[in-house]
């Protein structure tokens, strides 16, 4: 939790130092939040190269106008919201809703039991698609992101308890999906 109390000044840092020295800046916005940002825009398109090209967009808008981001109240919840909002302006543009053939890997670090930490992921996040994607978008800002109902509730412009009961029915159907899964990949 100490680690998401920071993250946020992370990223009121990076907003301030863009705005003071302008695009030659924003590689430092780009490293502390790329992966997190395309991680959230994946929970929405479905699939990677669209996320990719929501969190481009958006941070190609910010390099061109930094005020928008330093002088928001909170710069990490507008750059989610932004995000949010461009992931979705691609799917309105995107006839096909869903791509059952791309897989979202958004592992970074690779560990000794590799391809079974590889297959239990890839199950948890083909389950995520299948969810709704007003849920889905729940479960990465509270898992991922370990961000608070109320701070879902201002990302995703509805109230906690709305935030809350889609978590909670996101969870439900993610534990059904997922106990076959789990269980055959740890069998011995």
């Amino acid at each position: 939790m100490n680690h998401q109390k920071t993250f946020p000044s992370r990223v009121r840092f990076c907003a301030a130092n863009l705005a003071e020295r302008g695009e030659d800046a924003i590689s430092g916005l780009i490293d502390l939040t790329s992966q997190r940002l395309v991680r959230f825009a994946c929970a929405i398109t479905r699939n990677q190269h669209d996320a990719e090209d929501a969190v481009q967009a958006v941070l190609i808008r910010i390099g061109s106008q930094p005020e928008l981001l330093n002088q928001a109240e909170n710069p990490w919840p507008y750059l989610l919201k932004m995000t949010r909002n461009e992931s979705l302006m691609i799917l309105r543009r995107r006839k096909q809703w869903f791509s059952i053939d791309s897989l979202c890997d958004l592992l970074t670090q690779r560990r000794v039991d590799e391809v079974q930490r590889e297959e239990l992921y890839r199950e948890i996040w083909l389950a995520l698609r299948r969810l709704p994607m007003i849920q889905s978008e729940v479960v990465v800002l509270k898992i991922w992101e370990e961000m608070t109902f109320a701070e879902i509730a201002d990302v995703l412009d509805v109230t906690p308890s709305t935030a809350a009961s889609r978590y909670r029915y996101a969870i439900g159907k993610l534990s059904i999906m997922l106990r076959q899964t789990v269980g055959d990949l740890y069998r011995v």
